[in-house]
């Protein structure tokens, strides 16, 4: 079989275009600052929105990255969750885990050094995990837009009004 014959895959009758195999990775494992970069650029490819990368390493002893990126549905966060995980498993690292897969408002993939949250804006908006983690050191992807702690949002303003 040549490469022109693996690319196409005959599947019930009907010829369906298929991947080429992927070369195993060989090299050493990742390691956390390049793993988000893999894991970023995964996310901008199906178009997630608004990535932002926080360094925790300071903060707790559980993970060194975390990545917060939104989806515009849960099919999208779906498309998100294959996106990097296919793209760091071409890399050599295997995620340890998932959490959320389906109906979800918020995914989770855990590779050790970083760990992924892809999640609705409502679902973003209401945890916001930005605010949890806040003093952590921040950088956003290139199209990065309206979620940081400094700009306020109107569900927090109002519980800070009705608390005053």
């Amino acid at each position: 079989m040549t490469n022109k014959d693996v690319s196409k895959v005959k599947r019930k009758g009907t010829f369906k275009s298929a991947p080429l195999p992927v070369e195993a990775h060989t090299g050493p494992e990742l390691a956390g600052a390049e793993l988000v970069k893999v894991a970023v650029a995964a996310l901008e490819d199906v178009k997630a929105q608004d990535i932002q990368v926080l360094d925790v390493r300071d903060k707790q002893s559980i993970t060194d990255f975390m990545i917060i990126a939104t989806g515009t549905s849960n099919r999208q966060i779906g498309a998100m969750l294959d996106k990097v995980r296919e793209a760091v498993k071409a890399q050599g690292v295997k995620p340890l885990g998932e959490e959320g897969k389906g109906d979800s408002d918020w995914v989770l993939l855990d590779m050790d050094d970083v760990i992924v949250h892809m999640m609705t804006s409502n679902a973003r908006q209401f945890y916001d995990l930005e605010r949890l983690w806040q003093g952590a050191e921040q950088s956003r992807a290139a199209d990065g837009k309206h979620h940081s702690p400094e700009v306020g949002h109107a569900h927090f303003d109002k519980l800070n009004k009705d608390q005053e």
